[in-house]
């Protein structure tokens, strides 16, 4: 697994629409930890740590979101890794 994370900011219509929910199932289907929480300004913030591959394809998945999201765009950068014990949303 590789030592590092990924931060993603999810602008667009992501609150309100079972985002974070969302965002948790693909995450655990994945074999990802990490967390999503909503933000002040409406965006969506995303921390994911696990294999690159996965990561990759939860960061594609974001692209497009739920449903009812309308995904305008995502800030993505490298974070160190944090070991965490599953997916949270708060």
């Amino acid at each position: 697994m590789s030592q590092e994370g990924n931060q993603i900011i999810v602008h667009g219509k992501v609150q309100m629409v079972g985002f974070r929910y969302a965002t948790v199932q693909q995450a655990l289907q994945l074999g990802l930890t990490g967390r999503a929480i909503n933000l002040k300004n409406g965006d969506v913030e995303v921390q994911i740590f696990g294999d690159k591959t996965d990561r990759d394809k939860l960061i594609l998945w974001l692209r497009e979101g739920p449903e009812m999201a309308q995904v305008d765009a995502l800030e993505i950068s490298s974070v160190d890794y944090k070991k965490l014990a599953g997916f949270t949303q708060g």
